[in-house]
């Protein structure tokens, strides 16, 4: 049983369909990608496990979305990858044909729940028994017959010779831009052919003037008459790329009937040779095994698919986004560059060009948010993937389970939502298979029968901080070092609880008894970690018998809009987050004092220490008396402090960068941004700024 809080019950995952699709099909792509560029040649150890962590992410998907009936081949698949990775079972070329019909069969059942196709059980189950004969040591297993990408046809040469036949009539009218689209006609014609025998007959719209004809336009439309064992559903699915339903008429014919203006001998003759002409071999076609494909067009739309012209999102490359924002940030420069050169000039005699000027500036200034916020988005896209899949598994596993999320609307850039969505699911399967107890043991223990699961999110001083916490048993510390001693990884009694928890990130380490389609293979918290380091984040782990875990992800801020307070120390200046500012004043003399060789200041009862920024960055400053300068106060966690600055400036609405990327890692910053002026400012981590005092031994230097 799982219970979910008002928030998470009015959520709609129905929404967030597309975004499995999208993801599958890439994971497919990459597969199929992969196994092409084989050949005959064995993979080494990198493509297998890029193989294997697809068809793992692929179940982990259809798990989540509830397409139970995908997980049924990648789970014997993932089975397979696994043995070969651990070389249990030898390598065979003739795995690379199955693992392509099995891709094959993933992508018809995707296609089933994206487009409402037909699926070919019968095709679903062969292959499954297949790679389940070779799992159980088989040497070989049979094969499925060749599959289309996204459905099953039968194979005409395998038919029974008794089979009955039916003759259908087509008529196609396509659009005029269906060439634009790049839809080729051959392709189509020879698909056809491949169900049976074919006849074609072109009918040419009578344009009078054919000078006037635009050669990149159809002005065509074809009779078709097959006679084939195959289904109208089959017929039907060859044109799913090409054809509306509207433009598309399909209708069974007795078998002496002909298409009209051409004797059935001509018309087989013409259609035959029209095949042929489209099957011929050529260089651009790429043969393995009894699949063929067109370098041109290794893509599942090869026909050209019709697309909604109403689609309200569209998928661009990362890379051309930040080019854009790296762009309109020049564009900002440049404006304050020319507002400043127009500054000295007569605003009587000038007044078109300021009124121009002020509104190229707010032109921008709209632009320059618009862009900025292209990457941003709310963590609530990742977190709303979870609740189906906490009930779910919950009540397979025979758990009671609330999900508690918060700090849902914190905003991420698009690059780290699109990573952290595996290392969440790969934690929050692991606390519900691992971490909390079954209802009748958490009773015996004193606690609630239903566990809790909280996602929490939170921007901290320039950091993203995810957290991933539950009510369970805790670790097991003991279990933890025997089983780290079964695989031959050191550790020992002496090492401190955060070192044995880091252990549970060792590639292939687990503590599962069991091998299930949840866990227990070892690829879980290994994901986690290779996916964090890969965004320069850091995972860290706490837990106390009998009360729990946490697992906390934090994340550099590699793009995100700041609301922050400029300050100047010296010949630099430096941003406050403003979330992190309670005040600023000037103190007076009487408001100072000194308590254990530490300045601090007295303000409303409390004794604030005192920070000097220009000590912790060891710089020359204006102001070093804490009475004739200014103090800003933060708060971090309940922590307070006072900034000692010489100055205010402004608050700014600011664009962080990483300063790690473009310089090196400076101690007690979350980052940089670009001035108005075209001057960089480095971003202050607050709370890294408090632990450096603690611990200052030695001052950062720039």
């Amino acid at each position: 049983m799982t219970r979910q809080g008002p928030e998470i019950q009015k959520i709609d995952l129905d929404r967030f369909n597309q975004v499995f699709f999208e993801e599958c099909g890439e994971h497919l792509a990459e597969m199929e990608q992969i196994l092409v560029s084989l050949g005959d040649a064995e993979p080494d150890d990198e493509q297998l496990n890029a193989i294997f962590r697809a068809a793992h992410s692929i179940k982990g998907g259809a798990g989540i979305f509830g397409f139970q009936d995908m997980t049924v081949v990648t789970h014997v698949l993932e089975s397979l990858l696994d043995k070969l990775r651990t070389h249990e079972i030898p390598f065979s070329t003739s795995m690379i044909d199955q693992f392509l019909e099995a891709g094959d069969v993933i992508a018809m059942q995707l296609a089933g729940h994206r487009d409402g196709s037909e699926v070919n059980q019968a095709a679903v189950d062969q292959i499954r028994t297949g790679l389940q004969q070779v799992v159980d040591g088989c040497a070989s297993a049979p094969t499925t017959t060749d599959l289309p990408q996204e459905t099953v046809v039968p194979d005409n040469d395998a038919a029974p010779a008794d089979q009955s036949l039916h003759c259908y009539e087509l008529t196609f009218r396509p659009d005029p831009d269906i060439f634009k689209r790049g839809v080729r006609l051959e392709n189509l014609l020879a698909e056809l052919e491949e169900l049976g025998a074919l006849t074609v007959h072109a009918q040419v719209s009578d344009s009078g003037d054919f000078s006037a004809i635009d050669p990149e336009a159809c002005v065509t439309s074809w009779r078709f008459s097959l006679e084939t064992g195959s289904s109208e559903a089959d017929i039907r699915d060859i044109f799913e790329f090409v054809a509306e339903e509207d433009q598309l008429d399909v209708r069974e014919i007795g078998a002496g009937d002909a298409v009209q203006g051409q004797a059935p001998e001509q018309q087989k003759n013409e259609g035959s040779a029209s095949t042929a002409a489209a099957s011929a071999d050529n260089d651009d076609t790429l043969q393995i095994g009894r699949r063929t494909y067109d370098k041109n067009e290794l893509a599942p739309a090869a026909y050209g698919r019709r697309t909604n012209e109403t689609e309200s999102t569209i998928r661009v490359g990362v890379t051309k986004v930040d080019q854009l924002i790296n762009q309109v940030g020049e564009l900002v420069i440049t404006q304050l560059m020319v507002s400043q050169a127009a500054g000295s000039l007569d605003p009587v005699l000038h007044e078109n060009l300021h009124r121009t000027l002020l509104q190229l500036e707010r032109t921008t200034r709209d632009l320059q948010q618009i862009v900025m916020s292209i990457r941003l988005v709310p963590i609530s896209i990742v977190f709303s993937r979870f609740p189906r899949m906490v009930r779910e598994l919950a009540a397979k596993l025979g758990k009671q389970v609330e999900l508690k999320t918060i700090g849902d609307s914190t905003e991420l850039d698009k690059g780290l939502i699109e990573k952290i969505t595996d290392p969440l699911t790969h934690l929050v399967r692991n606390c519900l298979d691992h971490a909390l107890e079954t209802p009748d043991v958490r009773v015996a223990a004193g606690k609630e029968p239903c566990g809790t699961i909280t996602l929490r999110a939170s921007q901290i001083g320039g950091r993203i901080v995810i957290d991933v916490i539950d009510d369970g048993a805790g670790l097991n510390r003991a279990k933890i070092l025997a089983k780290a001693a079964e695989r031959g990884i050191t550790a020992s009694d002496a090492m401190s609880d955060e070192e044995v928890w880091q252990l549970i990130f060792a590639p292939g380490f687990s503590t599962a008894d069991a091998v299930t389609d949840i866990s227990g293979r070892g690829v879980g918290m290994d994901v986690v970690l290779r996916n964090v380091q890969s965004m320069s984040g850091r995972v860290t782990m706490s837990s106390e018998p009998g009360k729990g875990t946490k697992v906390t992800i934090s994340l550099p801020l590699t793009l995100a809009i700041l609301d922050g307070l400029s300050v100047a120390v010296g010949d630099e200046k430096f941003i406050i987050p403003l979330n992190a500012i309670i005040e600023s004043l000037q103190p007076t003399a009487e408001s100072l004092h000194t308590i254990n060789g530490k300045n601090v200041v007295h303000v409303r009862g409390d004794y604030i220490p005192i920070i000097p920024l220009y000590e912790l960055f060891n710089m020359q400053a204006r102001v070093t008396e804490p009475d004739k300068g200014i103090l800003v106060l933060i708060d971090v966690d309940g922590e307070k402090a006072a900034l000692l600055v010489d100055s205010l400036l402004d608050e700014h609405q600011v664009v962080i960068k990483s300063i790690e990327t473009n310089y090196r890692k400076v101690d007690g910053t979350a980052g940089a941004t670009i001035l108005g002026d075209g001057r960089v400012a480095l971003i202050l981590d607050v709370g890294s700024l408090l632990q450096m005092r603690k611990n200052l031994t030695t001052p950062s230097t720039l």
